[in-house]
């Protein structure tokens, strides 16, 4: 076990137990594959990007960030990686001509 400082007697026996087995996952293999997925996906480097929005929509989303608790930033990411996936559509309204954000999974 590589030296670890700064750690007390707890947090040793934590990363003991963790060494020699002790923890077994119960996850399925459906579970772990997904769980791989969201490291890899979160591994990946990030890319900058700039944006233009109405004050208004900035607002908006600010807001609904701060009732989910998380960044702004986050959840716009989380939004478009949502739609990359397939999970978000933009589904056309013919009789306003706006193009509202459709959640195909449901809530969240």
């Amino acid at each position: 076990m590589k030296r670890l400082e700064y750690v007390d007697k707890d947090e040793m026996e934590l990363a003991k137990s963790l060494e020699t087995e002790e923890w077994v996952s119960d996850l399925t293999k459906k579970e772990k594959k997904q769980y791989e997925e969201y490291a890899r996906n979160s591994l990946t480097k990030q890319k900058r990007i700039n944006i233009r929005m109405t004050e208004r929509d900035l607002k908006k989303i600010q807001a609904k960030a701060v009732e989910e608790g998380l960044p702004y930033q986050s959840l716009i990411s989380m939004l478009i990686h949502k739609y990359n996936e397939g999970k978000v559509s933009i589904q056309e309204r013919h009789n306003k001509g706006i193009q509202p954000i459709a959640d195909k999974a449901g809530s969240g």
